[in-house]
């Protein structure tokens, strides 16, 4: 009988991997991954669309502003104080208890807004016009218009702050 040798007496084969595994269905991790990114991107948006309306609001605030300030500089009157008074109270109304607001006129509403960010300028800076200069017939002419807005921007800013 013919010697016989080490390969013929094993039968060994070739090595064959087994084929890889499918790309879908993914695996768990890769389901969990998902759904967290698209928990953080729905977050992301939702914050995204609430700073870009109070932007918009902002914006709108500002030019208002703006507006009232040309008008002011123009002729002093009381309607655009009135109109400023009115935009003031409805940004209280927005941030402030309605209970605590919206009842307030004249010394009242001047020591609510110095007490909410006005430091003094409106019970006795040049925002003080805001309690009576409304009710008069005819404003003078040496309302100080600048002070004035400067008092009313700064106690928006401080009032509208960032979206939370």
């Amino acid at each position: 009988m013919a010697p016989v040798s080490a390969e013929q007496a094993l039968q060994l084969r070739d090595i064959h991997l087994p084929p890889s595994p499918p790309w879908w269905p993914p695996a768990p991790g890769w389901w969990m991954l998902a759904i967290v990114v698209l928990l953080l991107l729905g977050y992301l948006a939702w914050r995204g669309a609430r700073a870009w309306r109070h932007h918009r609001r902002l914006h709108a605030l500002q030019c208002a502003l703006d507006d009232i300030e040309r008008a002011l500089l123009a002729a002093p009157a009381p309607q655009p104080l009135a109109r400023l008074s009115a935009l003031l109270k409805r940004v209280a109304l927005s941030r402030h208890p309605r209970a605590e607001v919206a009842a307030l006129s004249g010394r009242a509403w001047l020591s609510f807004l110095d007490r909410t960010g006005g430091d003094g300028a409106f019970v006795a800076g040049p925002a003080q016009v805001l309690a009576e200069g409304v009710y008069q017939a005819r404003i003078d002419d040496a309302l100080d218009v600048p002070g004035l807005m400067v008092a009313v921007r700064r106690w928006v800013d401080r009032n509208i702050g960032v979206p939370q």
